[in-house]
């Protein structure tokens, strides 16, 4: 018997707004949480992709281990609104793949009630339409500086240009089913994602209270 089909939860937002952060909230709840961006990274390296970069950009896109260079990858395509869409081209795909992998091996589990996809590009990506949910993670735009200021090294100036390859978040917005603020301490994400996962009916009033 073919197992039931899991719900997917989507989880979108501005850079620095602790999405990853808000997919384990969920996550805490019964959810398995496909890390996008990890799975990008997979898919970069791999030899059928990686070989379509290097056609295109040369060799100077791998570092001496023969792994991509993620910087100089950057570097190319936060420059040219083409070679973004040409890399997206590439490795959005592939990334789809690896993400219907992750899901499929929980596919099954008692103890899994729904998938999480954390993607920054989800939308982008054109993988909304396989969400049951969509959740708009934001917080102020200073805290979120001073995030990625500290994660990655970032100026606002790259923290800006990253944003302006993204959607806008009106448009992002205007496609979730709900707004949560990642601003505060862990319990009153939790609180907040404990409302959703309620309204929704995926969790009771019990398990709301459990901590």
């Amino acid at each position: 018997m073919t197992p039931p089909r899991l719900p997917v939860l989507g989880i979108i937002g501005a850079i620095g707004a602790g999405k990853t952060t808000a997919a384990q909230t969920f996550a805490r709840r019964g959810g398995v949480a496909v890390d996008c961006d990890r799975l990008g990274h997979i898919a970069l390296a791999q030899p059928e992709v990686l070989a379509k970069l290097v056609d295109r950009w040369g060799t100077g896109i791998v570092q001496s281990d023969g792994s991509p260079d993620r910087r100089a990858i950057g570097a190319i395509v936060f420059a040219a609104a083409a070679e973004r869409r040409f890399l997206e081209s590439v490795a959005f795909p592939a990334i789809g793949a690896l993400a219907r992998i992750e899901i499929a091996k929980v596919t099954g589990d008692p103890a899994v009630r729904f998938v999480i996809l954390d993607a920054a590009v989800l939308l982008e990506a054109g993988w909304g339409d396989a969400c049951d949910r969509i959740v708009y993670v934001d917080a102020p735009r200073e805290l979120r500086l001073a995030r990625v200021l500290a994660r990655s090294g970032w100026t606002e100036a790259e923290m800006d240009r990253r944003e302006a390859a993204q959607w806008s978040p009106e448009k992002r917005i205007a496609r979730a089913h709900a707004v949560i603020a990642n601003d505060g301490a862990p319990s009153d994400l939790q609180a907040a994602v404990d409302r959703l996962l309620k309204d929704w009916g995926w969790i009771d009033e019990k398990e709301c209270n459990d901590g």
